[in-house]
């Protein structure tokens, strides 16, 4: 649990839940673990099964939970990353709008786009155990992610032109 407690709740947080409503996914998805531990098989790794279950589960939130509108960043709400001096205040201000239109591209996917793109390019899985998570196979899953990647950077192209 110590060991991929973070990376849980990071999934349910990136994938578009309130930090409570998270906690709760990450909670369920370890107890979910815990009773079915006898039906894991090891035909994949542990954190590729573990995954899978915390991604249902807040897959399950997602459709439950009414949208609760756009976050400024990917990260956790509220954390500041210290300003570099050395930058200029203009660049600084507007690497912090990418930034923002970056996150409002991502958190508009529906969530069969979102997941493969939060897995593979924010988490860091290789695509077979991404694909693993997402139940769906490898060639599935890089079509999902390309869509989704197409997206995300027709969505901050369109605020670079527009600014909106």
């Amino acid at each position: 649990m110590r060991r991929h407690a973070d990376q849980v709740y990071g999934i349910a947080r990136r994938l578009g839940l309130s930090a409570g409503v998270a906690q709760e996914v990450t909670q369920e998805a370890f107890l979910r673990a815990w009773r079915g531990i006898g039906a894991f098989e090891g035909e994949s790794r542990f954190f590729t099964w573990l995954y899978r279950i915390a991604f249902n589960e807040a897959r399950r939130r997602l459709e439950r939970e009414p949208p609760r509108g756009l976050v400024s960043s990917l990260d956790e709400e509220g954390a500041i990353d210290p300003a570099d001096l050395r930058e200029e205040p203009y660049a600084r201000v507007a690497r912090a709008e990418l930034g923002v239109a970056l996150a409002r591209a991502v958190r508009a996917l529906p969530v069969e786009y979102r997941a493969p793109l939060i897995l593979r390019d924010i988490e860091g899985l290789s695509t077979a155990d991404a694909a693993a998570v997402l139940g769906i196979g490898e060639a599935a899953f890089k079509s999902r992610l390309h869509r989704a990647r197409v997206a995300v950077r027709e969505g901050v192209e369109n605020w670079l032109v527009d600014g909106t």
